[in-house]
C-alpha cells in the first residue's frame, strides 16, 4: 500500500497514461496508426479529434477540467450508442473501455491537472 504522500503523484501518472492512451485511440480512428483503421466515416472521426486532442491536452495538463469533462461524455455517448444496445453489462456487450474511461474522465474533471502539469510547471517559474 502506497503512503497517502504519494496521492498526487499517484495521479499525476494516472492522468498522464489516461491522456496519453486516449490519444492513440484517437490517432487511430483518425490516421488508421497502431492498427487502426481510418474509415472516413464522420462519427468515428469526430470521435477520434475529439480523442487525440483531449487525450493530448490531459497527458500535459492543459485545461484539464473542460477537456477531461468532453471526453467523459464522448465516452458515454460511445458506450450508450455503440455498446448498450448489445447488452445491459459492460462485460456483455464489449463497452468496458468506455465505461472505465468515462468515469476516470469525470474524475479528472473534478481533480484537475494536479501536478507535473504544464499549468503548474508554468506558474513555477
Amino acid at each position: 500500500m502506497l503512503p497517502a504522500s504519494y496521492s498526487p503523484y499517484a495521479y499525476a501518472l494516472f492522468r498522464i497514461v489516461f491522456g496519453f492512451v486516449f490519444t492513440l485511440h484517437g490517432l487511430q480512428k483518425i490516421f488508421g496508426l497502431f492498427g487502426g483503421r481510418a474509415t472516413g466515416d464522420p462519427l468515428p472521426f469526430a470521435a477520434g479529434v475529439i480523442e487525440a486532442f483531449a487525450g493530448g491536452l490531459l497527458a500535459a495538463g492543459v485545461f484539464v477540467r473542460p477537456a477531461a469533462f468532453v471526453a467523459s461524455g464522448e465516452m458515454a455517448v460511445a458506450y450508450f450508442m455503440s455498446h448498450a444496445p448489445r447488452g445491459f453489462w459492460p462485460i456483455e456487450n464489449g463497452g468496458e473501455l468506455a465505461a472505465l474511461y468515462s468515469f476516470a474522465f469525470l474524475y479528472m474533471s473534478a481533480r484537475g491537472a494536479g501536478i507535473w502539469s504544464a499549468r503548474n510547471f508554468r506558474s513555477m517559474r
